[in-house]
């Protein structure tokens, strides 16, 4: 981590900015297409959130 510059972290953020900017950017510009063929989006989110978290748990009690 000694050689990471001032550069380096100025690209990261430009960089992060930029990729926000690009994912709300499509999202807004595919949103009647999420609304129309996206019904139970929101169960596979959930469904995946539980199991990291399951992951989570068993890693912190068995290891």
């Amino acid at each position: 981590m000694e050689n990471i510059t001032t550069g380096h972290w100025i690209f990261a953020a430009i960089f992060a900015v930029a990729f926000v900017f690009f994912l709300i950017w499509s999202y807004r510009k595919d949103s009647k297409t999420h609304d129309k063929f996206g019904i139970g989006g929101s169960r596979v989110l959930l469904g995946i959130l539980m199991v990291l978290i399951l992951i989570f748990i068993f890693k912190r009690v068995f290891f």
